[in-house]
Parts: C-alpha cells; sequence; structure tokens
C-alpha cells in the first residue's frame, strides 16, 4: 500500500464541471482516446473535466504563470480518468512496454520474474486501476491534472522527457544537477511548471514533472509531510 492511501477520505461532494478548453492548450485528440481508451463506455465521457476548486486553482496557476511570461498558457495532457481508462490505460502500457524489449503477452521468454519487474516499472508510473472506493487512483477523483507549457507562439516547451514516459526522466528534478545547457533548460522549465501550480495549492508527485493535485489523497499526504503533526485529509474520492 502507497502512504497516500493510508489518508482519510472525507468527500466534500463537489461537482464534478467541464473544462472551458478556450481558456487553455490541450491536447487533441486526446492522446488516451487515439490508442483506444474506452471513454464512450463511461459516464463522464470526455477527460476535460475537473472538480470546481481544482480547475479555479488551474485558472490561477496560469494567471501566476502569464504575470511573467505573457501569451503563455497551461497545456492539459490529462484531467479526469474513469477506472475503466486507468485499467485500459495500465494494460496498453504494460504491452507497449514488453514490445519495447522484443516480448509479448504469449512469449515462452516472457518469465513471471520478468513480467513482475516489468509490472513494477509501470506501477511506478501508473496509479492501480483500483475499485476500492478508499484507495481511488489519483486521476479518478477529479482532483489531478497532468500539464506541461506552451509558449506565446503555441509552441509546446520542451521538459526534456515526454509526459508518461516511464524512467527516471520523469521525476521533476532528474536534470537539477545537469551542468548541460540544455538539461539546465528543461529544469527551469519544470521549475516554473512547479512554482505557478504549487503557488495556488496543488502538489506534485514526487516522480512525475507533469502530475499535479489538490484535495485528493495524494496532496493530502504531501500537504501532511510539509506539516508535521496535522492531520491532513482528502476532500475529493473517487467518481464513477
Amino acid at each position: 500500500m502507497k502512504p497516500d492511501h493510508k489518508i482519510k477520505i472525507q468527500e466534500c461532494h463537489e461537482p464534478l464541471i467541464p473544462i472551458s478548453l478556450e481558456l487553455f492548450a490541450i491536447e487533441s485528440p486526446h492522446p488516451y482516446q487515439k490508442v483506444g481508451a474506452p471513454y464512450h463506455l463511461c459516464q463522464v465521457k470526455s477527460p476535460y473535466y475537473l472538480r470546481q476548486q481544482v480547475l479555479n486553482s488551474l485558472i490561477a496557476a496560469q494567471t501566476k504563470l502569464q504575470q511573467n511570461y505573457p501569451g503563455w498558457k497551461i497545456k492539459i495532457f490529462d484531467a479526469y480518468r474513469p477506472i475503466a481508462v486507468q485499467k485500459f490505460m495500465v494494460d496498453y502500457t504494460f504491452t507497449e512496454t514488453l514490445k519495447a524489449e522484443g516480448l509479448t503477452l504469449d512469449s515462452p521468454s516472457l518469465t513471471e520474474a520478468k513480467r513482475q519487474e516489468i509490472l513494477e516499472l509501470v506501477y511506478q508510473f501508473w496509479a492501480v486501476p483500483s475499485l476500492n472506493s478508499a484507495t481511488p487512483p489519483p486521476h479518478s477523483t477529479g482532483a489531478a491534472v497532468d500539464v506541461t507549457l506552451v509558449d506565446s507562439n503555441g509552441k509546446t516547451i520542451d521538459m526534456g522527457s515526454p509526459i508518461d514516459e516511464l524512467s527516471p526522466r520523469s521525476y521533476p528534478n532528474h536534470y537539477f544537477e545537469s551542468k548541460d545547457g540544455a538539461a539546465q533548460k528543461y529544469h527551469q522549465y519544470r521549475q516554473l511548471l512547479a512554482e505557478v501550480m504549487l503557488s495556488v495549492g496543488f502538489q506534485q508527485h514526487q516522480q512525475e514533472w507533469w502530475h499535479f493535485s489538490l484535495g485528493d489523497q495524494m496532496w493530502a499526504w504531501l500537504t501532511s509531510q510539509e506539516n508535521v503533526g496535522d492531520e491532513v485529509v482528502a476532500i475529493y474520492g473517487r467518481i464513477e
């Protein structure tokens, strides 16, 4: 069990609302829809939804960004993710990781030890698609969002690794100590993204430079680490 799964959830029943997409840059078509994620089978058929306060805070983060970087925008890669989509993407990522190693699900050389090794890698970056209401995946709560930045010309900023890459390059401070000029730029832009998001109340996933949340279990656990002794609870549970 991950430490944030021990956090209590006191659902506040705040609504899940559509994101006004004209406010932000977005991925279109959505990257998970492109690979067949089953949004059509879900009650909410679009990933571009968030809880009301989470969306308000995302708008505030972009306002902060534009104070020093006029014309720049936050680009939303993913937001609300139903459990069915979470499961599909975990399975898809597992299969794609097998392919990258020259394996398939029915390969004789896919030992149980190798299967577990790849699963552990996948679950470093993808939450378990749990149906347990006490341990919801962050995106299924409507409180987590995957984001990057675009400049005033609409060009997506190079952060040094693509979103969802299963490697240490995804860690927020991967480039912190690098002396390479390009790597220093990647770190600078990751810091900029983190600063504007954290300044309005979000917390950042410790292994993903793109993932931020507000009000879910991960947010509550990270907040409690900063305020030792205070009990912090999550206010958003799973929405289906």
